[in-house]
């Protein structure tokens, strides 16, 4: 069962990360009962649940998933940290907030986690990236029970780390959007239905994922296995590989976004 161990989760915002997150779980057996929305105003909530806008004068929770604006941080820890004791542990969606900063905030709290899901959640197929402020394998246990419905759990060794997969897999999934649609906009040009392309781009970026994800081999292999001497699939490759263009190409995308992400830290600081 979802959330075993947990039997009071609250969500502190509930915006389209945090709704993902609470959708997945909901689909995957979790007891809405168990949940408290807590967000200023009232929106429509996976479940059907009702947000309200104050904190519940009651036990401390299990389990705080912090899912508002980053820069809400300082008013959230307000109003939440004499809440919260030993037995609550704080999961973070909140982007550039380090692992020292949650635990200032909530001094008195269990366990501190970040988490660094994407949007493939909605359809349990995101990488759940997961750094703790300790090693605590029985933590990790749970952890993992309970975000694998949602995806893969990966633990990072060390938070510096999270950067660079914030703009690998928080941010992927938009450079991926803007890869299909390069490829059906320059199929358009080249003479094809412009829809027609959209669609034949969609339906092969799944294929080519699902077999890559089933493979014992690397993207990189499969590529050359794919690629026949002198073939089509090879002149294609050729342009990509020329002068190492791709490779050049997409470290310059994820230095950048990691380098924001990093800016971000420091400004949380500030």
């Amino acid at each position: 069962m979802i959330a075993e161990g947990f039997n009071s989760i609250w969500f502190v915002g509930c915006g389209n990360m945090g709704g993902a997150i609470l959708q997945a779980w909901l689909d995957n057996g979790l007891d809405g009962a168990k949940v408290t929305v807590i967000k200023p105003h009232q929106s429509p909530l996976p479940g059907g649940l009702q947000s309200q806008p104050d904190y519940p004068q009651k036990p401390a929770p299990d389990l705080v998933m912090l899912a508002m604006k980053p820069y809400q941080l300082d008013d959230v820890a307000a109003d939440l940290a004499p809440l919260v004791g030993e037995n609550t542990h704080i999961v973070s969606v909140l982007a550039g907030t380090e692992i020292d900063i949650l635990r200032a905030a909530f001094p008195e709290a269990g366990k501190v986690i970040r988490l660094m899901p994407n949007m493939a959640v909605t359809v349990s197929k995101s990488p759940m990236i997961l750094i703790g402020e300790t090693e605590d394998a029985p933590l990790k246990d749970q952890m993992n029970a309970l975000f694998s419905p949602l995806g893969r759990p990966e633990w990072l060794e060390n938070e510096d780390q999270m950067h660079i997969a914030t703009a690998l897999s928080g941010s992927g999934p938009a450079f991926l959007f803007r890869f299909i649609d390069a490829l059906s906009f320059s199929a358009a040009e080249l003479g094809m239905d412009r829809d027609q392309a959209a669609r034949l781009a969609l339906a092969m970026v799944d294929g080519a994922a699902t077999l890559a994800a089933g493979s014992d081999v690397s993207p990189g292999e499969l590529a050359v296995q794919v690629a026949s001497p002198n073939g089509v699939t090879r002149k294609g490759l050729d342009v990509l590989d020329a002068d190492g263009r791709v490779n050049a190409l997409l470290h310059d995308v994820l230095k950048a976004a990691m380098e924001r992400n990093r800016e971000m830290a420091e400004e949380a600081k500030a």
